[in-house]
């Protein structure tokens, strides 16, 4: 048999190799992501936990208080904070959950008026036994449209809410978490940047989850002597406010979950890995996504995108597009 044949069925055997590998070691995640003990004795008393008054984040403060967890609320409207404050005292009572808000308009960050609410967010943990913080804030508007034809301010939010607040969040409760040698950061990242070679028409978005993801991947390094976990969980499809009624009905249901199918799983993962998908379904289609070919997907999410983009200047009258979108 010629050499060449001989490298080259090696070389196919390798590729297949760590396919298979790359299959088994996604979909046999979640049997491995079992809980880490009792969070609150292994990290801390209280979580501190940003965008808590829908989807995701809601979902997240709910469980954490259902394992016992104290909550710090960080979010910009005063009175969903209050709702979802009560909703957690009358549900978790009887364990003695405690919760505390703290107002913030993310968008506002490295403002004057971003700096008193950082202040505001330090003097309310400060002397907590914060022990985990999830940076879920995040928004995705403008999406669905050129570079060319969005205004730069709205851009700008949304890198100072994707990227800005959480680089300020996590450096507001590491301090506590280095000195206690304990604590984990959890950060909603997407599968936009981690899964995907490219996410057209939403590249800003993308761009800032990138940022997330490997702001998580080099602190986790650095802080891992000091018995911080960080981490960087990557959604697919959750059924939120980020994904636009308009497009809903184009994804398989099978794919998307609920934001407290999320929640649990998440919190189920809190420690286990730099970089996670806590939920099968998001692991099936983090496999198909990675086993597909860049250029079919590019092709794909332009294709699909655009679609996007037609329906909502159509119905904002040919003036933009701007539905919120999934992480």
């Amino acid at each position: 048999m010629p050499i060449w044949l001989i490298l080259l069925a090696s070389l196919g055997a390798v590729h297949v190799a760590a396919d298979v590998l790359r299959l088994v070691a996604t979909l046999t995640f979640g049997l491995r992501a079992r809980p880490r003990g009792d969070l609150r004795r292994r990290y801390g008393s209280w979580a501190v936990v940003t965008g808590p008054t829908s989807g995701i984040g809601r979902a997240m403060a709910l469980e954490l208080a259902r394992r016992g967890l104290n909550l710090v609320l960080v979010g910009r409207d005063p009175a969903i904070l209050r709702d979802v404050a009560g909703a957690i005292a009358r549900s978790h009572s009887r364990h003695g959950v405690r919760t505390k808000t703290v107002v913030f308009d993310f968008s506002l960050v490295s403002t004057v008026q971003g700096e008193k609410a950082m202040a505001a967010l330090r003097e309310t943990v400060e002397g907590l036994d914060v022990g985990v913080v999830v940076n879920n804030a995040g928004v995705a508007k403008p999406g669905a449209m050129f570079l060319h034809e969005a205004e730069v301010e709205p851009l700008m939010r949304m890198i100072r809410v994707n990227m800005l607040a959480l680089t300020n969040v996590t450096a507001a409760v590491l301090p506590g978490m280095v000195m206690r040698g304990r604590g984990a950061v959890v950060n909603i990242g997407s599968a936009s940047a981690e899964a995907l070679p490219s996410f057209p028409l939403y590249s800003v978005y993308a761009g800032t989850k990138a940022y997330v993801g490997e702001f998580s991947r080099g602190l986790s390094v650095e802080y891992e002597s000091k018995g911080i976990d960080v981490q960087c969980q990557v959604p697919c499809l959750v059924e939120t406010n980020m994904i636009s009624r308009a497009m809903k009905g184009i994804f398989l249901s099978q794919f998307v979950v609920t934001p407290e199918e999320y929640a649990r799983a998440a919190v189920q993962s809190i420690g286990h890995g730099r970089m996670c998908v806590p939920n099968m379904a998001h692991r099936v289609q983090l496999l198909g996504m990675r086993s597909t070919p860049d250029f079919v997907l590019n092709w794909y999410r332009l294709r699909l995108h655009l679609q996007q983009r037609a329906i909502f200047r159509s119905r904002s009258g040919g003036t933009g597009a701007g539905g919120r979108h999934r992480r």
